[in-house]
């Protein structure tokens, strides 16, 4: 993924079309005001990304309704380590 812009608000608003087509590229559009980032602008594609993930944020899990192989899966687990 390309590295996200950052552009002052003013240059954001004036020039929407154009950011709104980088975008599409970068993904996101990081907006500033005095040297703060006040927000961002993202693309299709990054909001449904973005959607999902608070989706999966929001899942409840109960220990007792999980199967023995995600408990032992859970159980052997190392902390920072990450697996597909």
């Amino acid at each position: 993924m390309a590295e996200a812009a950052t552009v002052p608000a003013t240059m954001f608003a004036r020039n929407f079309a154009h950011y709104q087509d980088e975008a599409i590229r970068t993904k996101v559009i990081v907006v500033t005001s005095h040297d703060r980032v006040v927000g961002g602008y993202l693309s299709a594609s990054e909001l449904e990304h973005y959607e999902r993930l608070k989706a999966r944020e929001r899942q409840v899990l109960l220990v007792g309704a999980l199967s023995d192989d995600i408990i032992a899966d859970i159980e052997a687990a190392e902390y920072g380590v990450e697996t597909l």
